[in-house]
């Protein structure tokens, strides 16, 4: 398999769901700074010009994040990253859906592209504001969800990366988490696969997690 993806973005997620996974696979970086998305040679592959892009071993292409993680999950099932009740797996699908689409689509985004939402620089401090109301609500509501567990779905699932990358954000970008997400964030940096593709990205992971302090409200 091939993943085309941006060290430190959403595809980190999958990147880490694919070294869990311990399946040979190659990564290609695509420069978002550089245009690489918008090339013919990757537009061929993903019309979508987003990341990430998973080529599969028959040729054919996945986007959008919580699909390639749901056909990862089910395409290894030995390696159990999937809930195997029917709750635990509807809400795995509401989890990630909420995060990619809410979290990180309009919150994080809000942030990090603020253009997109306008082209009018006086207001991109509003646009920002609104964002991190966003995010600020929505990891409200994962910390309640996530609770005492040790992942949210209770087992490590392919949905824990996928909230480790928005944490990760949080990290780099002086968002403070609640005490159940600090303690996740934390829990996934020790993660060897995690730690491997950080690396890989260029992050040192020892010095992740420094600025999140326990007692934040949740």
């Amino acid at each position: 398999m091939k993943l085309y993806m941006t060290p430190g973005s959403c595809s980190t997620g999958i990147h880490i769901i694919l070294e869990e996974l311990d399946e040979a696979f190659e990564v290609y970086i695509v420069s978002l700074p550089a245009g690489d998305h918008f090339k013919p040679d990757y537009v061929a592959i993903n019309p979508k010009s987003t990341i990430p892009t998973l080529v599969r071993h028959d040729g054919t292409s996945l986007t959008e994040v919580p699909a390639i993680a749901y056909w990862l999950a089910h395409a290894y099932p030995r390696a159990r990253l999937w809930p195997q009740d029917a709750e635990n797996a509807t809400r795995a699908i509401e989890a990630m859906a909420y995060i990619v689409g809410t979290i990180h689509g309009q919150g994080f985004a809000r942030i990090f592209a603020t253009n997109s939402f306008t082209r009018n620089k006086s207001d991109h401090a509003a646009v920002q504001e609104l964002g991190r109301d966003i995010i600020d609500k929505g990891f409200a509501i994962l910390s309640h969800a996530l609770g005492d567990k040790a992942y949210l779905m209770s087992d490590f699932s392919v949905v824990d990366p996928i909230l480790f990358y928005v944490e990760f954000w949080a990290d780099k970008t002086g968002i403070p988490l609640s005490d159940p997400l600090t303690t996740h964030y934390r829990r996934m940096l020790t993660r060897p696969a995690v730690q491997r593709v950080l690396r890989e990205e260029g992050y040192n992971p020892d010095a992740l997690g420094k600025m999140q302090k326990m007692g934040a409200s949740s």
